[in-house]
């Protein structure tokens, strides 16, 4: 019965069916499923799935993001009742901003979405950021990948200063950094001294992971 359900939780993810998510989560738990247990095993593994098919271009954005949403649901379930047993499913930490200049924040939150989803803490700085907020995030928080957005040509000379700002205030070495955005490359990510690059949401997930991994 146990492997059944996980399996419907699993499938209910890839299928975006969220009403169906609920219901399963609610039902794990009322059979005694550990929430971690229902995350770890049925949750994961479906929306890592559906980022799979991403990648592969058999799904498109619209199944990403109502993927995300079922995903999303099942965790607003879960997460009370591990609060109330002392307990947390974490990965890491991760902050991420727009910067200064630039108010777009769609493909951002599709990536805060995504990292949820994936047991991720996300601190959202929001648009228009300045390099100093950045900073003040980083020297008052615990975070473990920084990640800048830069929807803009015009904006991208931003990124590059909020890292030699970084740099400048002896902060640097304190998170991973990546970047993303429309007109990012991994070239420019390597220019301005980015640890990684991620040309989509998924892509973000799976080398936010990696340096995760690497900083271990």
């Amino acid at each position: 019965m146990e492997a059944s359900i996980l399996e419907d939780l699993k499938s209910c993810i890839i299928q975006g069916r969220r009403d169906d998510t609920v219901r399963f989560t609610k039902e794990a738990m009322e059979q005694g499923l550990q929430g971690i247990e229902i995350i770890q095993k049925g949750l994961i593994p479906g929306i890592r799935a559906v980022g799979e098919l991403f990648g592969s271009g058999e799904y498109y954005l619209p199944e990403l993001l109502v993927s995300g949403k079922s995903m999303q649901a099942a965790l607003e379930v879960i997460e009370p009742v591990l609060s109330k047993a002392g307990q947390s499913f974490s990965v890491g930490n991760f902050l991420i901003g727009t910067v200064k200049g630039d108010i777009h924040d769609i493909g951002k939150n599709i990536v805060i979405m995504m990292l949820k989803g994936n047991g991720w803490n996300v601190t959202d700085l929001g648009v228009d950021v300045p390099p100093e907020k950045f900073c003040s995030a980083i020297q008052e928080g615990n975070h473990d990948v920084f990640g800048i957005s830069t929807l803009l040509t015009v904006t991208m000379p931003a990124a590059a200063q909020t890292i030699q700002a970084l740099r400048e205030a002896g902060l640097r070495d304190r998170v991973k950094i990546m970047i993303g955005g429309a007109p990012v490359t991994q070239e420019f990510a390597d220019k301005i001294g980015a640890d990684q690059y991620a040309k989509d949401a998924w892509e973000a997930v799976q080398k936010a992971q990696r340096l995760l991994d690497q900083s271990r």
